[in-house]
């Protein structure tokens, strides 16, 4: 099966692009094939749109908390609130949730989705450090637009599937170090070093049980020098990608009581509600 893992980004350019790992999954072995890098919306859209079959992990929030959703009466079927934020544009869509971080008590500034407490993620309504808001409105459309198929959100070409990735998750079942920076002066030794166990724990079959991946000599030396750590959070997402595969006569190891507005990610187990 082949298989996508991005590490996504709100402005694609040179500089930072969205950073999409290739690989095919063969049994317990996930070869990571090669690299590809998008600068710009274009080619993202184009990769997208490329002929299935193939399953995508893609590293944005493909839903909003129905809290903040209800609380501003937006739209709540996913494909309709998509589209009216996509049509309030960048500033109509900003000033809304900033209305909304504003109108909650000190400490409980931003609503959160069923899936992002246990898996310890930003709230998709957060727009700086890191601007995970401005991630979904730039994302999610683009899904829709494609016309793929989100496994409990959105039926869609069905041999075109995304799901959403958190690589941070999958990276702390090795180290809950800082392995990653996008500012040159804080790409330090020692998250080199992080990054290292964690790429040996991925070709050791250790991060993921059962499976085991492997990629070019050069491609796990470029993912290891690379202090950004966008290369290393691509293969993560592909090794999520796998794992949603292996599952797809399980919902795609989705709850299958999850939020067909929020979305839920990949490797998180369900919430266990209280008697």
């Amino acid at each position: 099966m082949k298989l996508l893992g991005v590490d996504f980004t709100s402005a694609p350019s040179r500089r930072k692009p969205i950073t999409v790992a290739h690989g095919l999954l063969d049994g317990d072995r996930l070869v990571c094939e090669r690299i590809a890098i998008c600068t710009d919306w274009q080619s993202f859209e184009e990769t997208l749109r490329a002929p299935g079959p193939w399953l995508g992990a893609f590293d944005f929030p493909f839903g909003l908390p129905r809290d903040g959703v209800t609380s501003l009466a937006w739209p709540i079927h996913w494909p309709a609130l998509v589209a009216h934020c996509a049509s309030l544009g960048k500033e109509r869509f900003k000033a809304a949730l900033n209305a909304d971080r504003v109108a909650r008590p000190q400490g409980a500034r931003y609503p959160h989705r069923a899936t992002d407490i246990p898996a310890r993620s930003h709230s998709p309504f957060k727009l700086v450090n890191p601007p995970v808001g401005m991630m979904f409105l730039e994302g999610a459309p683009r899904l829709l637009a494609a016309g793929v198929t989100i496994p409990g959100m959105h039926g869609g070409d069905p041999m075109r599937i995304a799901v959403e990735a958190y690589p941070a998750l999958a990276a702390r079942k090795i180290s809950t170090a800082s392995y990653k920076s996008d500012e040159r002066a804080k790409q330090t030794p020692a998250r080199e070093y992080v990054r290292s166990q964690i790429l040996s724990a991925l070709t050791d079959g250790q991060l993921t049980p059962g499976l085991k991946v492997s990629a070019p000599t050069d491609l796990i030396a470029t993912a290891l020098n690379d202090g950004s750590g966008d290369l290393l959070d691509a293969i993560l997402a592909l090794t999520q990608a796998a794992a949603a595969w292996n599952a797809r006569d399980h919902n795609y190891g989705l709850p299958l009581d999850s939020d067909p507005m929020e979305g839920w990610i990949i490797g998180v187990p369900p919430v266990q509600q209280e008697k």
